[in-house]
């Protein structure tokens, strides 16, 4: 094994997670004739066979599923290395690795963006857009350093820092801008479009309604707020978005914009990390420009809905 390189540890775990060499070869930036090569010569090395190799589809083998457990613990060793290093500078240097779910990252990511890199222009920043469920095991895993998500999450192994909160505004039809503003009762009884299945604003969307997710509705679900909107554009229903999304997601859209009586749906934005990771201090300071980002954010979309 004295031949075996953490850059074959990485592929091998790659393509053990994607089950697909080119899958795996994307997420390492490299070819798949590459990525098969370090493989093979990994499986050389071992002197075993660590896939199943059909047409269209990658297996582990019994072999490989007992590797796969302990080159991840090597990988994330050697992670917490670097996070030992960094944590030694007094300031964010290197990669932080961010995890932000898909109803925050395009309305909030160029903001916070903007503010790392006028506050610590050698940070290189690598972003990961996924549902919460993912992030968190990533996180988990040692890929990610942080995450943006809505709380709370309930993993013991975490830090939640709560950041803001924000509101959810309704999405109707333009030719229904004058009638009353339902309570979620009422839009229990409407064609109210969601998000699919995994997205935690679909579950918050839910919860305001008093629906239970697990009853059949008559609606349609679609895969970001963009569709939705579009779909309620159409007259093809209602749907709840977060008050960050209002101003890029309504500007080419006919539609209503309704704000509700209090108390109004809301929900709780923070940023989650190990609670073991060195960089916890330096994590800190990411969250509280995460906490500036969302007030810009929340201040421009005050102004433009006036």
């Amino acid at each position: 094994m004295k031949n075996v390189t953490l850059k074959q540890l990485r592929y091998f775990e790659a393509l053990a997670l994607h089950r697909h060499f080119g899958r795996a070869a994307a997420s390492c930036s490299i070819t798949q004739p590459a990525l098969s090569v370090q493989i093979k010569e990994l499986e050389n090395e071992l002197g075993a066979v660590l896939f199943e190799r059909a047409a269209r589809q990658v297996r582990l083998t019994t072999l490989g599923e007992a590797f796969l457990s302990r080159v991840q613990e090597v990988l994330r060793a050697v992670e917490g290395l670097g996070d030992l290093a960094r944590a030694s500078h007094s300031g964010m240097v290197g990669r932080l690795r961010l995890g932000v779910i898909p109803t925050i990252a395009p309305y909030l990511l160029p903001t916070i963006i903007g503010n790392l890199s006028a506050a610590h222009g050698d940070l290189d920043v690598f972003v990961r857009e996924t549902m919460t469920p993912k992030l968190v095991q990533e996180l988990l895993d040692g890929r990610l350093d942080a995450a943006i998500v809505a709380l709370p999450i309930g993993e013991p192994s975490l830090i939640e820092e709560e950041l803001f909160s924000e509101n959810f505004v309704l999405i109707r039809p333009s030719a229904d801008a004058e009638k009353s503003v339902p309570n979620g009762e009422e839009l229990r009884r409407m064609r109210l479009l969601l998000l699919e299945e995994g997205h935690c604003f679909r579950d918050q969307t839910l919860a305001f309604c008093n629906i239970q997710s697990s009853l059949p509705r008559d609606g349609l679900d679609g895969s970001s707020l963009s569709t939705l909107v579009q779909i309620v554009d159409a007259g093809m229903g209602v749907t709840l978005i977060p008050d960050m999304a209002v101003p890029i997601e309504t500007r080419a859209a006919s539609v209503s914009i309704v704000r509700f009586a209090d108390p109004q749906p809301s929900r709780s934005i923070g940023m989650i990390w190990r609670k073991t990771n060195p960089l916890g201090k330096q994590l800190m300071q990411i969250a509280d420009i995460v906490r500036q980002s969302g007030a810009q954010i929340r201040d421009g979309a005050g102004r433009s809905s006036t």
